[in-house]
């Protein structure tokens, strides 16, 4: 009787064990594995611009933030896909204006030879903040910049001389920017004998104004279908824009 009984326990602590073990393996497989799945898919995405951002030769520029490239890369990408820019465009201009207006805050970014064409000065409006960007605006009349992506259109010489029409993409954020007249053109007031007496750059009527010297090669190299985006950290703008949320 001892014996029988003895066995019948030896049984029963296999048969829980295997249950548990069993029981185990089929609860840590789906949540697991579906997790694993969607974070490695995401984890691909981002190392595809980062890839990218390390590889650019920034040399002596400024270096542009990662987390400000990597939006401005999904909006152009998104902007392709859309056909808004020519499926062979690989130049991408970033505006950054969460820094002060007497860094250099502007690059100009040849995607395929992971090259920085221009690293410059840029305005911003007079009614966007004094030294730093603080207000943006999509009304006329407002003096302040927009912000979101910009597709360059075609150039001609008006009051501030040679300058580049821009065709706001983001709506509600910079759509009126050919109404308003919002333009890349070159100005005496950006420039580093400015901020020595100043402290800051002059600031436009909310155009993203560049030094005069560097006006025509960077309006000539950007022309013609090509993408802007002028970045702050608005967390309206972050999470409305079409581009960074297709």
């Amino acid at each position: 009787m001892k014996k029988l009984l003895l066995l019948l326990t030896a049984i029963l602590m296999i048969a829980t064990s295997f249950y548990k073990k069993t029981n185990l393996e089929v609860n840590s497989k789906k949540p697991v594995s579906s997790k694993v799945e969607k974070n490695s898919g995401k984890a691909t995405e981002l190392s595809e611009a980062e890839t990218l951002y390390h590889a650019i030769e920034f040399n002596n520029s400024n270096k542009l933030e990662l987390d400000v490239f990597e939006k401005a890369i999904l909006g152009f990408n998104n902007l392709k896909k859309a056909g808004k820019i020519d499926e062979e465009s690989h130049l991408l201009t970033v505006c950054d204006f969460s820094l002060s207006s007497t860094q250099k805050r502007l690059w100009v970014i040849d995607l395929n030879d992971k090259k920085i064409l221009f690293n410059s000065l840029v305005a911003h409006g007079k009614n966007t903040g004094e030294e730093f960007a603080r207000k943006f605006s999509n009304t006329e009349s407002s003096l302040q910049s927009s912000l979101g992506f910009y597709v360059t259109e075609s150039t001609y010489n008006g009051s501030n001389g040679f300058s580049l029409k821009l065709h706001g993409m983001d709506k509600g954020f910079n759509d009126r920017a050919l109404q308003r007249a919002i333009v890349m053109h070159g100005a005496d007031y950006v420039s580093e004998d400015f901020i020595k007496s100043q402290r800051r750059i002059g600031r436009s009527w909310g155009c993203p104004a560049v030094p005069t010297a560097l006006a025509k090669p960077i309006i000539n190299t950007i022309k013609d279908k090509n993408v802007i985006f002028i970045y702050y950290p608005d967390q309206n703008y972050l999470s409305s824009s079409v581009w960074l949320n297709a």
